[in-house]
């Protein structure tokens, strides 16, 4: 996986008004956890975007108070108004020890199912796995060309070396559907002819003996007034 180097800043007072002043002055309050003590710093704003607004995930070199930390991005928190980073979480990576991570998934090909009128739906687009981080690839390669229509793949037919899944396993990653209205047309015109079958039925019938046709009714109720 790739590499990203951060140089964060201690955090002397750990609350809420540290962190507002952390964020006033452009720089997101974060913590350090899974190793021997939870480290406490800040990282400017605007460091986040090499890592946040792409679907690739990275080992993070951070640099706090001078020692070095790998680490990787495990959960941040946005502002639900402006979408700023209020919060940043990072798990210290400890050799030897399995992480959980989830790693982006690029399709490769065209469905021939799409070709024929289907539409891709990609329903997974991270794939959660559990695994030592020198076995993590930078992300998972599925070739996709061979769905045809109403066929899917799911987290039981992937496999990596070295890496176990923690999705579900029955849960769909990607398959080709049949596009909304789709075969509806015909069902519309038989839906159509049948209407059209009962009136043309309707305006055939032989009136009973002694019963005027309709038509009839109509014009003796209308002849009657005015």
């Amino acid at each position: 996986m790739k590499t990203v180097s951060m140089s964060g800043s201690p955090r002397e007072n750990v609350g809420k008004k540290d962190a507002r002043k952390s964020r006033r002055e452009g720089k997101v309050p974060c913590v350090l956890y899974g190793g021997k003590e939870q480290i406490h710093f800040s990282l400017l704003e605007k460091d986040f975007v090499k890592i946040i607004f792409t679907p690739e995930v990275y080992i993070l070199n951070i640099g706090v108070d001078g020692n070095q930390y790998t680490a990787i991005l495990q959960d941040i928190q946005y502002h639900p108004v402006t979408d700023s980073i209020l919060h940043a979480d990072f798990l210290e990576l400890i050799p030897g020890k399995p992480v959980i991570i989830g790693v982006p998934v690029k399709f490769l090909g065209e469905p021939k199912g799409v070709l024929t009128g289907g539409k891709l739906r990609t329903k997974i687009r991270k794939l959660i796995v559990k695994g030592m981080v020198d076995d993590l690839p930078d992300y998972f390669e599925i070739s996709i060309a061979d769905l045809d229509l109403n066929e899917n793949i799911k987290v039981k037919d992937f496999s990596y070396p070295n890496l176990e899944f923690l999705d579900t396993p029955s849960a769909e990653i990607v398959g080709v559907k049949t596009a909304r209205g789709a075969g509806m047309e015909e069902e519309i015109e038989e839906e159509v002819e049948a209407v059209e079958g009962e009136e043309v039925a309707e305006e055939g019938e032989t009136p009973k003996e002694g019963e005027a046709p309709k038509d009839a009714k109509t014009e003796r109720g209308t002849e009657g007034k005015g």
